[in-house]
């Protein structure tokens, strides 16, 4: 498996370049991008062009590092899940725009939020609403040969891996799979049970630790922790076969801008090698 860091686990703005050297000098294997809104000062934007793909590709191959997921937050304020039309027609442009992106830098899987249950849209809507527009967005994936990957978060929807199995099945693509964030399940299941019932659906991980007792966001902390079984983890992701990117969302430290990637590369490293 690949150690990895989304970009998040630096400072907002940090220079690409320094994202890359840093991570390069931790011995991480892969870093993720994410997909801002236009004239962020650092990373993929709706307006990069595809020249500027290329050149961070390059950097990054520069540094040793492969760029296998593209993640962004912009569905959090343009959900697919919306009953409103327009936004879930800006929801459907930023999943493309993370398409043509990953195909060109050659990253093989987008990190996509389907949407989310609240006082003003339904459970059975946010059900309906979010798979009929990924049902639109399906071809251009299948034809940038890009997986689309449904991620559990906090957004009170796809609470088993039983329903979150269903929800991919009845989409019946190659296309799509589940991003599967280790860390984000700890309030309502266990990992490793999720991981072995999805199997081969899951398309890449996002690793984070939690300590239940916190109860919320206050609750996450370094990797290691927490309460995550990681050998549990680990044991599970070798039975299904899984051999790529463990990619870790953590936040900086604030009075280090850059320790928590050394450290988080040295707890993957100890998780990976059941250390």
């Amino acid at each position: 498996m690949l150690k990895s860091v989304n970009q998040w686990c630096f400072p907002e703005g940090t220079a690409l370049d320094k994202v890359f050297s840093v991570s390069q000098q931790a011995g991480l294997d892969a870093v993720e991008l994410n997909l801002y809104a236009s004239g962020a000062p650092a990373g993929f934007t709706m307006d990069t062009t595809a020249a500027e793909a290329d050149t961070i590709a390059k950097q990054a191959a520069e540094h040793g590092l492969k760029l296998r997921s593209i993640s962004t937050g912009l569905l959090w304020g343009a959900p697919l899940s919306s009953s409103d039309a327009d936004e879930r027609k800006r929801g459907r442009e930023i999943v493309h725009k993370q398409l043509e992106i990953a195909e060109l830098i050659g990253a093989d899987t987008v990190l996509v939020v389907p949407g989310t249950v609240n006082e003003n849209s339904s459970y059975d809507d946010c059900y309906t609403n979010s798979q009929r527009e990924l049902e639109l967005l399906l071809p251009e994936a299948e034809r940038r040969g890009v997986k689309i990957g449904i991620e559990n978060v906090w957004n009170k929807f796809l609470l088993s891996p039983l329903e979150m199995k269903r929800y991919v099945d009845e989409l019946d693509s190659p296309n799509v799979g589940v991003y599967f964030d280790v860390g984000n399940i700890l309030l309502y299941g266990y990992p490793e049970q999720w991981i072995r019932i999805l199997g081969s659906r899951i398309a890449k991980i996002h690793v984070k630790d939690f300590k239940t007792s916190a109860g919320n966001f206050s609750g996450f902390v370094p990797l290691m922790a927490g309460d995550v079984n990681w050998p549990g983890v680990i044991a599970a992701l070798k039975e299904i076969g899984y051999t790529d990117t463990l990619t870790a969302e953590i936040s900086p430290y604030p009075s280090n801008a850059y320790q928590a990637v050394y450290d988080t590369a040295n707890q993957l490293e100890a998780i990976i090698n059941g250390g």
